[in-house]
């Protein structure tokens, strides 16, 4: 968020250049053609060496040639939210876009893991498809399908292994991704995750991947020219039916607790602990044997011209905003660079509202905007930011910087229920990205989700493993 079921997809289809037929066939992905353009494939996979370096990638408050994207961090402590937009990703006409919201004493660093990792997972599974293509059957990539009357049925054959290429890809990028945090030699998962709603669109198709309670929606005009909201993803909670029957076959328990019982959590067997309230996640090994899976569910939607924005976000903002109320938010900002923070500002104001007594969520947001437009660079400046990176005023906002550090946060916590000897345990923090370190500034940033008094988070509490475990 079992077993994964990979859909191969090596049969050819039939493409035509100028009315005519030819061979060997097209598969049309978008990545390779005769006419190559500015960036090609290849010239992706030789550049991600030097992930800041990589152009049209943007990971901090900011905004790109199609969206812009803002997070805050909130009051339980570092901000473990993360997000990213890559344009040009795998060729021109590729975006791709995500939002992380990790959990647990290292979720911050998880989440930044997965942010810089899976995008390069999905490039190398797509340029193994490619590599494989092309010796067997010399098949090219390229853009769009269009289709005709006469092709209608052979089309709607290409969509479909399309679509079921994009599941390969989806599926084994994030099995490598989940495997690779397993053995990370300097990064302790056991008790720590992340969240992950990630989307390729690539011309008129928008392929998603997602596992935990992070969303995707859409803006879209209906017929009366009226925004509506447009559920993208599934948030995948515990005691959904077949969620729930997975991880109970697996010895895992599900239940809430009586002070919060709208919010169903998975617990070990043995212990009620961790009490991980998503179904699905990177990392959280502990619970790995008990039914929380990292195998995404998978949807391929087709874009019309009254689809007009996709927001990704953690849900810290789909805690305290509905849809609809996320789509009036963006649709009616005052400019287009300034939404994502518009929308994380108002989830703030709606936090202090709904639940005053409650430590606000960390909010993460990426607004990509489907016509690929952008307020001009005076109306940007206008508003205060800079074109590159919007830095946050706000109190609590820790910034990150492109080589992956962290400033001091003006936010003073209030460190009331767990012991210093419990704090010192998770406060030697250290992990090495690809191509990126992250390091917490200092040892006053320790984790503190499960401090204080909070809405809901994620983990309840740590277990308590003994050499002797009961039997479940």
């Amino acid at each position: 968020m079992g077993c994964c079921v990979s859909t191969s997809s090596q049969s050819t289809c039939s493409s035509r250049s100028n009315g005519e037929a030819v061979s060997p066939t097209c598969f049309e992905i978008g990545f390779c053609g005769k006419k190559r353009a500015k960036r090609t494939f290849s010239d992706h996979i030789i550049a991600l060496q030097h992930l800041p370096s990589v152009p049209n990638r943007i990971f901090t408050n900011g905004k790109s040639g199609t969206s812009c994207v803002f997070t805050q961090q909130g009051r339980k402590g570092i901000n473990q939210d993360a997000m990213i937009v890559w344009e040009d990703f795998m060729s021109e006409d590729v975006t791709f876009c995500g939002v992380f919201d990790g959990h647990g004493p290292l979720g911050h660093l998880v989440a930044h893991k997965v942010r810089d990792a899976l995008p390069l997972k999905l490039l190398s599974s797509m340029h193994t498809y490619q590599s494989r293509q092309n010796g067997v059957g010399g098949t090219c990539l390229r853009g769009n399908s269009e289709k005709s009357d006469g092709d209608s049925e052979k089309n709607g054959s290409v969509e479909d292994r399309l679509n079921s290429l994009w599941r390969e890809v989806f599926m084994k990028s994030y099995k490598a991704m989940d495997k690779e945090l397993r053995s990370h030699p300097n990064l302790d998962c056991f008790c720590s995750g992340s969240t992950a709603v990630t989307i390729v669109k690539q011309g008129s198709n928008l392929f998603m991947g997602y596992i935990g309670d992070s969303r995707a929606i859409m803006g879209s005009k209906a017929s009366n020219d009226s925004m509506v909201a447009i559920q993208l993803t599934v948030d995948l909670k515990p005691d959904l039916p077949r969620e729930a029957e997975r991880i109970k076959k697996c010895k895992g328990r599900v239940f809430a607790l009586q002070d919060e019982p709208e919010v169903p959590r998975v617990w070990l067997p043995f212990d009620d602990a961790p009490g991980l309230a998503m179904a699905r996640a990177f990392g959280d090994f502990c619970l790995k044997k008990y039914g929380v899976i990292s195998i995404p569910e998978f949807s391929h939607r087709s874009l019309t011209e009254r689809d007009q924005f996709i927001v990704l976000a953690s849900d810290g903002v789909w805690d305290v905003l509905s849809n609809e109320e996320v789509v009036e938010i963006v649709s009616s900002a005052s400019t287009r660079s300034s939404a994502a923070r518009i929308l994380v500002d108002s989830a703030a104001r709606e936090w202090k509202l709904k639940y005053p007594t409650s430590k606000m969520d960390d909010c993460a947001v990426v607004c990509l905007f489907l016509d690929g437009k952008m307020d001009s660079e005076s109306d940007y400046e206008e508003h205060g930011f800079s074109s590159a990176t919007l830095q946050s005023n706000y109190s609590g906002n820790a910034a990150e910087s492109d080589d992956g550090h962290r400033s001091e946060t003006s936010l003073q916590r209030n460190f009331t229920v767990r012991s210093s000897k419990e704090s010192n345990s998770y406060g030697r923090l250290a992990q090495e990205l690809e191509g990126n370190v992250d390091t917490v500034a200092g040892e006053d940033q320790k984790w503190s989700g499960l401090e204080g008094v909070t809405r809901v988070n994620s983990l309840v509490q740590l277990p308590r493993f003994s050499d002797e475990r009961p039997n479940p």
